[in-house]
């Protein structure tokens, strides 16, 4: 028996070779896909699956195949184009003379020779602002040795509020040393004030040729700095005070004031006339002078309340350290019956504390009695307005010319 299998077995694989053989030069493609397709089929035969699933295993396998090969060559083509494309870039950034030359071509023909622009800013350069015009009038009393300056009105003044309006006044005074001061009166919301005011300065008609006059014009605010509109400066020694002058003139830039600035304090002022009950509040002060070698200042504030030059009451702040700015909203009240209000002044002076030497005086105000301009206008605001606090900026002033207008003799 094992003698015939084998000679069967040899004789079907001669038979396959000889088909093999014969099937090979004559091309039969679809005898030879179907051989395939059997094949694969006995391979299969054992696996206990239906057929249909084994069809869809496949389809599936060659999907992911190709899917998979599909991206890994976008990978490879993205990176070529990318890298191209930042070479391009690296190029175009090396290349330098070029864009200098592109450049070079749009100066050449945007800017001007410096002779032609010139020329073109003096055409085109505008006329100088218009800030208005004042009228005024001069006038010498030689027998009381005085001059007398009237304002009388202003017109088409610049409109320095939100509003297109100004709270104009104005100031007097005589240069060089503008120890005396006249403001007038503040107008409400108008740009053509009528003033009508005068005021004295006694002075001899020999010194009066090397004084200048200066009419300064400001806009009024009460929380802030007054703002500078224009001013008029006349040269004593070029006006002829042998007949009364009247006349207008336009208004120019104002200077900047050569004195030293010594800083501002803004302080509330509140009077109860029922309780003759005076409050001062010294909210806090600004811009205050360096008097210390570290450029910076130790400021309290001292307030007096006099009357007829003497010192009735003294009290004060606390110390601020290394401030320029300081901050105290800090209250102090003194008695004043109603029939002494209109007598007395309350005097604030900034001083700058020194633990070893003498605390210097940085500068010094005054409101009340004799009191003028701004300081005036803040005591009758508190006047007016019984009960109520009134809070106001006011410019510190030099000691001295403080305590000149005050009567009080230098220590």
């Amino acid at each position: 028996m094992p003698e015939e299998r084998t000679l069967r077995r040899s004789s079907i694989q001669s038979k396959d070779a000889t088909l093999a053989t014969e099937s090979a030069p004559s091309g039969n493609k679809t005898q030879s896909y179907d051989d395939l397709k059997a094949r694969i089929y006995e391979l299969l035969k054992p696996i206990p699956l239906p057929s249909w699933v084994i069809a869809c295993t496949f389809i599936l396998v060659a999907l992911l195949l190709l899917c998979c090969s599909v991206c890994i060559y976008r990978k490879c083509c993205g990176r070529k184009k990318k890298g191209k494309k930042a070479k391009e870039k690296v190029r175009a950034h090396i290349n330098i003379r070029e864009v200098h030359e592109i450049g070079q071509s749009y100066v050449d023909k945007v800017q001007p020779d410096v002779e032609d622009l010139d020329a073109g800013l003096d055409e085109k350069r505008p006329e100088q602002e218009k800030l208005g015009t004042l009228q005024y009038s001069l006038d010498y009393d030689f027998q009381a040795g005085q001059l007398i300056v009237g304002i009388l009105q202003a017109k088409d003044l610049q409109a320095m509020d939100i509003g297109g309006t100004s709270d104009p006044y104005v100031k007097v005074y005589l240069l060089p040393d503008k120890k005396k001061k006249y403001e007038t009166k503040v107008h409400r919301k108008t740009l053509c004030p009528v003033f009508n005011e005068s005021f004295y300065f006694k002075i001899p008609y020999a010194e009066l040729g090397g004084k200048t006059l200066v009419m300064a014009v400001y806009d009024f605010d009460r929380f802030s700095k007054h703002d500078a509109i224009g001013e008029v400066r006349i040269p004593m020694n070029q006006v002829d005070l042998a007949h009364l002058i009247e006349e207008w003139r336009d208004l120019q830039s104002a200077e900047k004031e050569e004195q030293e600035k010594l800083g501002d304090i803004c302080f509330s002022l509140r009077y109860v006339p029922t309780a003759g009950k005076l409050t001062v509040i010294v909210l806090e002060a600004k811009n205050l002078k360096k008097m210390d070698v570290g450029g910076l200042s130790d400021p309290y504030v001292k307030i007096h309340l006099m009357q007829n030059g003497k010192r009735l009451k003294k009290k004060k702040t606390t110390i601020k350290k290394n401030t320029l700015n300081p901050y105290y909203n800090e209250s102090f009240s003194f008695e004043v019956p109603f029939e002494q209000i209109q007598k007395v002044q309350v005097v604030l002076t900034v001083l700058d504390y020194d633990k070893l030497g003498k605390n210097d005086a940085i500068g010094k105000v005054f409101v009340g009695c004799n009191s003028s301009g701004t300081e005036l206008r803040h005591w009758s605001d508190m006047l007016a307005n019984p009960r109520r606090p009134i809070a106001q900026w006011h410019t510190l002033q030099p000691e001295q010319d403080v305590d000149s207008m005050l009567g009080i003799r230098p220590n």
